[in-house]
């Protein structure tokens, strides 16, 4: 058994995190885990708590299973981790051929973990630390995609502790209003605004998730949303659209409840549409530097019938029924595949900066 082992490569798997997406990146974690293929891959499973404690193999594995469970039934995990030296990485490390990092958000998709994992000599698959931090915050995304060619819906950036007139902002806005935190994903303390009432609690709600708040006005019409991968050359995959079933539009409730949306792929859209969205998501990967894998959204407008730039992905949702997986499936990948080809584009490009 020990020979076929070492044949193996050693696959360190962080999920967990600092932000407000830790359970979902354990659900992601979860099911990567059970696709990665054990005759190719030896699995260390790393968590980070929500305090920022790094679980290495056994504990990490442990952590995932009890909360897993937690997350489920009661909708929260318990963060009571700690190591005797106050250190909170491990004392040591197994050796580590490339790390998945499954972690969305804050301190995962953000290039804090990627500046981490280089500072501590890890390779790693999806995009470098300044393509993670520049996808992260959204109203720099949209600076570069404007710069690109791209068309970005009407917005103002608000600040914590800074003065804002709510009345200049519906003037120049109008309703609907989409209330996000410039860095966060997954439309957590995202909300959609059509009153002042709305507006009001909609920033107040979206502060707490951090210091910028990014108003935008809201675009009606089609949520298409396509996923890019490779590096010096990448190709995307079939475009997705995206129906909500449960909320006016995508937000967390029509993403993560059972039949809470409706994705169609490849999407049922006209060549002309298909190919430019597509164009656009490669332009934009390219722009701001992405690698391996990210996933681009659009709104096709019903009244202008232009495509707008929503936002980029660096670490998309990764569970088998998630978008980008669903994609590569429609492109005759299975999940197991797909983590495959990214696994060994990462290594390829990895081993190619090393000589």
């Amino acid at each position: 058994m020990k020979k076929t082992a070492k044949n193996k490569k050693q696959i360190a798997l962080i999920f967990g995190g600092q932000s407000g997406e830790h359970e979902v990146s354990l659900r992601s974690a979860s099911q990567v885990m059970k696709a990665l293929d054990n005759n190719k891959y030896e699995i260390i499973p790393i968590a980070i708590t929500k305090n920022g404690y790094w679980l290495v193999g056994e504990i990490g594995q442990k952590y995932l299973e009890d909360n897993l469970k937690k997350a489920n039934s009661q909708g929260g995990v318990k963060n009571s981790v700690s190591f005797k030296n106050g250190s909170k990485l491990p004392e040591k490390f197994p050796a580590i051929d490339i790390v998945l990092p499954i972690v969305h958000g804050t301190f995962g998709e953000d290039g804090k973990l990627q500046g981490a994992l280089e500072m501590l000599g890890f390779p790693y698959v999806f995009s470098g630390t300044l393509a993670s931090a520049l996808a992260m915050n959204k109203r720099k995304t949209k600076i570069i995609a404007k710069d690109a060619g791209l068309e970005i819906a009407k917005d103002i950036v608000i600040f914590r502790n800074k003065k804002y007139n709510i009345e200049n902002i519906i003037a120049n806005l109008g309703f609907p209003i989409v209330i996000k935190p410039v860095e966060l994903g997954s439309s957590v303390g995202t909300s959609l605004a059509t009153s002042k009432k709305e507006l009001v609690s909609g920033i107040k709600k979206a502060l707490e998730y951090g210091d910028e708040v990014l108003l935008e006005q809201f675009v009606k019409g089609r949520e298409l949303t396509v996923s890019i991968m490779g590096d010096k050359s990448p190709k995307t995959l079939p475009v997705i659209e995206i129906i909500p079933k449960i909320s006016g539009w995508f937000d967390y409730k029509a993403k993560y409840e059972t039949g809470g949306s409706k994705e169609v792929c490849p999407a049922k859209i006209p060549e002309n549409v298909r190919r430019k969205v597509q164009h656009y998501a490669v332009e934009i990967f390219k722009a701001v530097g992405c690698l391996d894998l990210s996933r681009a959204d659009f709104i096709w407008s019903a009244s202008d019938n232009k495509l707008y730039f929503l936002e980029i992905n660096t670490i998309p949702g990764m569970t088998a029924t998630s978008l980008a997986p669903q994609a590569a499936k429609a492109a005759g990948m299975n999940f197991s595949n797909f983590l495959d080809k990214l696994i060994e584009t990462a290594i390829r490009r990895n081993a190619k900066n090393s000589h």
